[in-house]
């Protein structure tokens, strides 16, 4: 532009002047371009002014306005980029302030309608399993149909951009041929009202990930530069979506490794648990401890009632619990499946040794017992197996020990010095009263009974063994139940053994013998008397051979006279040895005459009343049911036999044991 001075050495005018310095003045101003043209001199100004200016003037006013309007243009090009670099800036602040990938998107469709001012903006993500695009976030959308739709790829302006990673835009949608139109796409945009679309793609490197879009309801062109800035956005929006998926999987990833170095904690402690409960009971065991020491320990450990069976079921322990039978079925599971088995609120787990069945535990109070609790109650049965077998194997060592020690007392085979020794040794003092039992039955086979009698002699210091066939068992005198004589322990034994093993055991008793040389002798007492009771009917009952009476004295396989009528006559024949007095004759002078108190006082040459007391002294010796018919046949043989062995008439010295 001319200077003042070239102005002035040209000729130029004042009023030209003045016009030059009015379009500096809007430029400063940053008038609108309308401004610019009205300072400009029209061509009826110019021709009345023709004669005071000149035509050069003229030409460079509006050579000059020319240049002022391309300025304003440049000027307004620079704010308006200046503006939306600065909202671009603002967006990518506001996107890194943002963690979670729904604001993140939601964030992005708002900046981009607030910087393009359109009445619509949207942003689609692409599905890479389904090969499609599908709406994810909408701004200023009132279509529910709008806010669902998917575009296959290629299908729809959108589609199109996520196909070919290209920016595309159309002033009126519905009538565009470019695009392949869809009834499910159409029909979504006509529900909207959409007309202008412009559409460009979200990527990160070469691989699209969704489209961002902006929409007007009415019909207009998208200018270069609104698409540029629009990408801009997209550009900014991918890393920012990127990064909140990416800081959304770290943090995923977090919490997964959180939860699995909580599981790795718990299974460690579950583990170091398990290891020191298996220490504990492993060390129990080791030092001695009993399967009730092993009991309390799981029961302690795992916070419940503790039972463990024998393979027949037997009870060998029990802590903290009700006594209860264990159920085969579900130790046949446990068995079958190598796992404890949970059944009616009780937790069960089979004994084994290999394949061998050793007996079971079970574990009551625990419904919820986890996976850690399940293997450390896993873990216990194998501890109580290796208990079981160490039992097993200390009572085989024991009963082979006891069993030639009692194969020696009834045999006579060693010195009683000897034996006395051999038994203290055993815990047992043969100084002490012993009954003798001798145990048959053809129902249950003879391992089992023998092991029962085994169970019986360690329970009560006692001894249990095979001898000459026979299952023989000896204990101290008034076990397994008290009484006059071993008769009602053997009967007591023999409906033990019944309940045991769900079988009748024929007991056969004799005793009480003190010394090792008498257990020779009351063994084979008990052995005729065990073959009486089976002679008899009386199979699977109890009794000492005195308790049969005179049949036991018949049906024996040895008689013992002496010993029947001390049994049956002990008290009354004791009583005139010591008084000298001739009970024993009345006794019989009473059976003689038919038990007639009157004939009898006439026999003995005395008077009835002498004759009633004497009765009534025999009554007092030998008990109140002694002229019951069964009882009086038993005296009136022992008489028999006293006198025989007598070998002379009645008299008063015929009375003496």
């Amino acid at each position: 532009m001319p200077t003042t001075r070239d102005s002035a050495s040209t000729g130029t005018g004042t009023d030209a002047l003045l016009r030059l310095r009015g379009l500096l003045d809007l430029l400063d101003q940053g008038a609108p371009a309308e401004a610019f043209q009205d300072g400009a001199p029209s061509d009826a100004e110019e021709s009345a002014d023709a004669g005071a200016e000149s035509a050069a003037d003229a030409a460079l006013i509006a050579d000059a306005t020319r240049v002022a309007l391309r300025i304003h243009r440049t000027l307004g090009q620079h704010r308006r980029r200046e503006a939306e670099l600065a909202a671009l800036f603002d967006t990518a602040g506001d996107l890194a302030r943002l963690r979670e990938p729904d604001a993140v998107l939601r964030a992005i469709v708002h900046r981009a309608k607030l910087l393009l001012g359109t009445d619509v903006t949207y942003l689609s993500l692409n599905d890479e399993e389904a090969g499609d695009t599908y709406m994810r976030v909408t701004d200023g959308s009132v279509s529910a149909a709008f806010q669902r739709v998917r575009l296959g790829m290629g299908e729809g302006l959108g589609g199109l951009v996520a196909e070919t990673a290209r920016p595309y835009s159309t002033g009126d949608y519905r009538d565009d041929r470019r695009f392949r139109h869809t009834t499910t796409i159409d029909s979504a945009v006509t529900e909207e009202g959409l007309r202008a679309i412009l559409g460009v793609p979200l990527r990160l490197g070469t691989r699209v990930i969704g489209v961002l879009y902006a929409a007007d309801r009415t019909a207009r062109t998208f200018t270069p530069d609104e698409v540029a800035l629009l990408s801009s956005l997209a550009d900014h929006a991918a890393i920012a979506i990127d990064g909140a998926r990416l800081l959304d999987e770290t943090r995923t990833a977090l919490v997964e490794l959180n939860a699995a170095s909580r599981t790795i904690e718990a299974h460690s402690e579950a583990m170091r648990r398990a290891e020191d409960a298996h220490d504990r009971l492993t060390d129990l065991v080791l030092r001695g401890g009993d399967v009730t020491d092993v009991a309390t320990a799981i029961g302690t450990v795992l916070q419940g009632g503790t039972l463990v069976h024998d393979a027949e079921g037997a009870e060998l322990a029990r802590a903290g619990t009700d006594p209860r039978p264990p159920s085969a079925r579900e130790v046949a599971a446990s068995r079958a499946g190598g796992r404890a088995v949970f059944a009616h609120g009780t937790w069960v787990c089979a004994v084994l040794a290999g394949h061998e069945l050793l007996g079971s535990i079970a574990l009551t109070g625990r419904a919820d017992l986890d996976d850690a609790d399940r293997r450390l109650f896993e873990r216990a049965s194998l501890v109580t197996a290796l208990l079981l077998l160490l039992r097993r194997s200390v009572a085989e060592t024991e009963d082979r020990i006891r069993g030639e020690l009692l194969g020696d007392l009834l045999t006579r085979a060693a010195d009683p010095a000897g034996l006395s020794a051999r038994a203290r040794r055993l815990g047992m003092n043969l100084g002490h009263p012993h009954a003798v039992f001798v145990l048959h039955t053809g129902a249950v086979p003879r391992p089992r009974l023998l092991a029962a009698a085994a169970r019986i002699a360690q329970a009560r210091k006692g001894l249990a063994g095979l001898h000459h066939e026979d299952v023989v068992l000896v204990c101290p005198a008034g076990d397994p139940a008290p009484g006059p004589g071993p008769g009602p322990a053997a009967a007591s034994l023999a409906s033990e053994l019944r309940q045991t093993l769900a079988g009748p055991v024929t007991v056969g008793a004799a005793g009480p013998v003190t010394g090792p040389a008498e257990f020779a002798d009351a063994y084979a007492e008990a052995r005729r008397c065990r073959t009486a009771l089976c002679a008899l009917g009386r199979a699977g009952t109890g009794a000492a051979l005195h308790d049969l009476g005179f049949l036991g004295v018949l049906l024996g396989d040895q008689t013992d006279l002496g010993g029947y009528v001390r049994q049956t006559l002990g008290p009354v024949l004791a009583y005139d040895a010591k008084r000298g007095t001739d009970l024993t004759h009345t006794l019989r002078a009473y059976f003689d005459t038919g038990a007639s108190q009157s004939r009898a006082a006439e026999a003995l040459h005395v008077h009835v009343n002498t004759v009633v007391q004497r009765l009534e002294r025999i009554g007092s010796l030998l008990g109140r049911d002694w002229q019951r018919p069964e009882r009086a046949l038993e005296l009136q043989l022992a008489l028999r036999i006293h006198r025989v062995n007598r070998h002379d008439g009645p008299g008063p010295g015929d009375f003496a044991p």
